[in-house]
Parts: structure tokens; sequence; C-alpha cells
């Protein structure tokens, strides 16, 4: 079923929120061992310092790859939900992925957008939504239907909750401050590809 918009939330009226906190909220929510990709930098290190989940993948130096790895893994485990959680910047150098999710249509993926306007991690440099680009508008555009913005924390979760329990795909973008990562993720990639595979029965 698709999600309406929430009211009239978009990119210039959203509440501007906290990604760890953002990321707490998530995580605190997964009961039936969902599969959560973090995309490089700040979105992954904020997931590890959460906890270590071994349904958790870490991604190490793969910008824009966040969507299309959560993409692969919910057709192989049509079963199990899938979570990426993808920054602005990254999600911008892979927009085509939008409109292969929205033809293949897989019900148990959501993509969360954590959008700050910034390359953070290379030095702030402005990202394309600090000045024209709404990638809610651009995800609706590509077929992503279930696309919103979150108003705030509390319409986060709701729009959270309801992926998890709709058919996908869902699509959830949400304006963040510029604050550091809590943390940093061990980067031992082989580590992390292990305990993931083992986490989501791919590997005894």
């Amino acid at each position: 079923m698709t999600q309406k918009p929430t009211g009239a939330v978009s990119a210039h009226n959203a509440k501007v929120m906290n990604r760890f906190d953002l990321t707490k909220r998530l995580v605190a929510t997964l009961k039936h061992d969902e599969a959560v990709i973090g995309g490089i930098g700040n979105a992954n290190f904020d997931l590890w310092a959460t906890g270590q989940r071994p349904q958790n993948f870490y991604m190490l130096g793969s910008m824009g790859l966040t969507i299309p790895i959560a993409f692969g893994v919910a057709i192989a485990q049509p079963e199990r939900h899938v979570v990426a959680l993808e920054g602005d910047g990254s999600l911008l150098m892979q927009l085509g992925c939008l409109a292969t999710v929205a033809m293949r249509a897989p019900k148990n993926l959501t993509m969360v957008v954590w959008d700050n306007g910034v390359y953070q991690i290379t030095g702030s440099q402005p990202t394309p939504t600090a000045a024209t680009a709404d990638l809610v508008a651009v995800a609706r555009g590509s077929g992503l239907a279930n696309s919103n913005w979150a108003a705030d924390e509390d319409d986060f979760d709701r729009l959270f909750a309801a992926a998890l329990k709709s058919g996908g795909p869902n699509l959830i973008a949400a304006r963040i401050d510029s604050k550091p990562a809590v943390g940093a993720t061990d980067r031992d990639p082989v580590q992390i590809r292990e305990r993931f595979m083992r986490g989501i029965g791919g590997k005894k």
C-alpha cells in the first residue's frame, strides 16, 4: 500500500535532526534480524556506535553502493527486511539505482537517506542538496512512490515503523546536522564481510 506524503513536509521545512540519535532510534526497533547496510563514513560509523549486530554490514570505500548492495541482499533474501543507511553525497553519485529499485520493487527494502547538504568526511564541501536537489522528489520521479521527508523525530519513527510493516520499497529522507560521528568502525574488511555473511545465514 502506498503511503501518503507526510503533510507538506519538504527538504526546506523538515526539522534538522542528529544522525546518531536517529540511528539509535532505528536500530532499537529492529526485532527480526533485519539486515542493515551502513554507507561509507559517518553513516556506518554511527551504526557501529549503536552496537555491533551481526546483521550489520559496514561499507568501506564504496561510495554510492549502499543502496545497490542492500538491493542485492533484499533480492537474495526476500523474507528478510533490509535497510540501507546512505548519505546525500553518496546517493548523488548513484542516482540511477533508485530507478532500478523502483522497477524491481522489492517489498522488503527500506532506504534511509541522511541529508546534511555536505560531503562531510572529505571537507564539508556542499552537495547539490544544499542548493537545488530534493532527493525525495528525485526518488518519486524514479518511481518510488513511498518516499517521504521525516518532519521530526516522531515522524521518522512513524515512517520507519510503517516501512517495516508495509510493502516496499520505501525511502525515508532526514535532514541532519553536520556533527561528527560518535565513533569509527574497525577497518577490517574481511572480518566485516565474514561476520555479516554469518549473520544473514549466507555462511556457516
